[in-house]
């Protein structure tokens, strides 16, 4: 008798709750099918994202070398280095067509159909190139050509791909607001589902709480963390069914999103760090028309081969300033290129500068960023010496501690008193942008720490009347090894 009520107990219960499971195993599907949607979406935007990094750079510097002759359109295949302009275009029409066919959000179409009509125009004119160095090998016009046409459909093709991504992260938001809609639904019909069967369906969801409300709870609690902005809430469910399907969907969803943020702020970094190095690369125009007019005078003072002498250390102090267009140069490269700076202000300043490099011969094969110790000698001169009212002398020195390296630029010019001190160092902690003198010093902390990490820099000491001391600290990394980023 009592298994008999049992069993009526049982069929009550499943009568009373089947439209309840109806309605949940469609919820689950529907979430299924957003969070397959969501997969869809993450995959096109990580195949767009790897050809907006590689595209571009790879396409001008292939037709570039082919043009200058480095290269030949028959042989190029069996570079190690450089690509085949005709297979990037095909790998890349190839791929982009393909998401057009599985792009379901209409403005992405729309820049992929762009995108597409600009690469067939990069083939034009990959194939008028490839005619005319074939032909006469009109160097001046293809060069003009890839100025003129190629670098910019490369450029429009990259634009292409970002708007691509843009309105692809905007589709990825709208799915995200569906499926939490979708979750948040779930959860309402379960607990009406529990209302509505009333004081049966309680008895026996005493022994299902924990196989179903419990872990719905935790999805739309991680679900509602996730709202607030906490990306690393995630939903813990153990329970071999859907719903730990629904959580591991959910929680691979949460990690995507995660990524794609990161992903984002670090293309943001790279685009401050683009910034910086225009900023740093700005010559300062007084440099060069003081240095220009010491020129004009050694000449009428007759010091030909002085002046001659000076021509040579600004050619030499541009060459490394452009560095050709390199970043990273190595700390030999560095201290000549300071060297040259102040064989150049010596001139000048000949009755109140003397200086020393002392750099171990041992950091040379180091990498640094270019246009590091630069702005701490001139910030030395113009700010601690050209104000001492006897003859200054700036020391330049280098050593290497385990796996890092000390850069120090010292004079014995005029210092700093101790709110100075503290207001200086405040300032380049901050964004160079937001400081109030200029960038200088900040830019090339920032710059500094961009690169390599917070616990890398600048750390100034100083005292007044006695000088000032900076000290750079970077990772020791080998020049060869600059291209993984790899310490020794």
């Amino acid at each position: 008798m009592k298994y008999s009520f049992r069993n009526k107990i049982f069929i009550i219960g499943v009568l009373a709750a089947l439209p309840f499971v109806i309605i949940c195993i469609y919820l689950l599907h529907s979430l299924l099918n957003y969070s397959r949607l969501y997969d869809q979406i993450v995959s096109n935007m990580t195949i767009a994202n790897n050809y907006n990094l590689n595209f571009k750079e790879e396409m001008d510097e292939s037709l570039y070398k082919l043009v200058v002759g480095y290269a030949d359109f028959e042989n190029i295949s069996e570079s190690s280095i450089l690509k085949n302009p005709y297979e990037l275009i095909d790998e890349l029409r190839s791929e982009f067509t393909e998401l057009k066919d599985v792009t379901t959000e209409a403005e992405s179409k729309i820049w992929l159909e762009n995108l597409l009509r600009n690469i067939d125009s990069l083939e034009h004119n990959v194939n008028i190139i490839e005619q005319s160095v074939e032909a006469d090998g009109r160097y001046r016009q293809n060069i003009e050509m890839l100025d003129n046409n190629i670098y910019i459909l490369t450029e429009l093709i990259q634009d292409n791909i970002q708007y691509y991504i843009y309105y692809q992260t905007r589709d990825m938001g709208r799915v995200n607001t569906l499926l939490n809609q979708e979750i948040s639904r779930f959860f309402k019909v379960c607990v009406a589902g529990v209302v509505c069967t009333g004081f049966i369906v309680i008895i026996l969801t005493s022994y299902l709480t924990s196989g179903i409300i419990r872990p719905i709870k935790q999805l739309y609690l991680a679900t509602e963390q996730i709202s607030k902005g906490n990306l690393s809430a995630r939903a813990e469910v153990q329970t071999s069914d859907e719903i730990e399907v629904l959580a591991s969907e959910f929680n691979g969803m949460a990690e995507n999103m995660q990524g794609m943020i990161d992903q984002i702020k670090m293309d943001e970094r790279k685009m401050r760090k683009a910034d910086l190095r225009l900023l740093q690369e700005q010559i300062n125009p007084h440099f060069l028309y003081n240095t220009l007019d010491t020129i004009i005078w050694l000449v009428e003072a007759d010091q030909p081969q002085q002046a001659v002498d000076m021509v040579v250390t600004l050619s030499d102090f541009f060459r490394l300033v452009l560095s050709k267009g390199k970043e990273h140069i190595s700390i030999k490269e560095e201290e000549q290129h300071i060297s040259s700076y102040l064989k150049i202000q010596e001139v000048r300043y000949h009755d109140i500068l003397e200086y020393e490099i002392n750099i171990d011969k041992v950091l040379y094969e180091y990498q640094i960023l270019k246009m590091t110790l630069q702005p701490l000698v001139e910030n030395a001169l113009y700010h601690g010496i050209k104000y001492k009212r006897a003859k200054g002398r700036i020391y330049i020195s280098g050593e290497k501690e385990n796996n890092m390296i000390l850069l120090t630029v010292k004079d014995n010019g005029v210092g700093m008193e101790p709110e100075e001190l503290e207001f200086l160092q405040k300032e380049i902690r901050r964004p160079c942008q937001e400081t109030e003198k200029g960038y200088g010093l900040a830019n090339v902390n920032e710059r500094l720490r961009i690169y390599y990490g917070p616990e890398y820099g600048l750390n100034i000491m100083s005292e007044k009347g006695r000088g000032t001391e900076v000290t750079v600290t970077i990772p020791a990394i080998k020049q060869q090894a600059a291209a993984t980023g790899g310490c020794e």
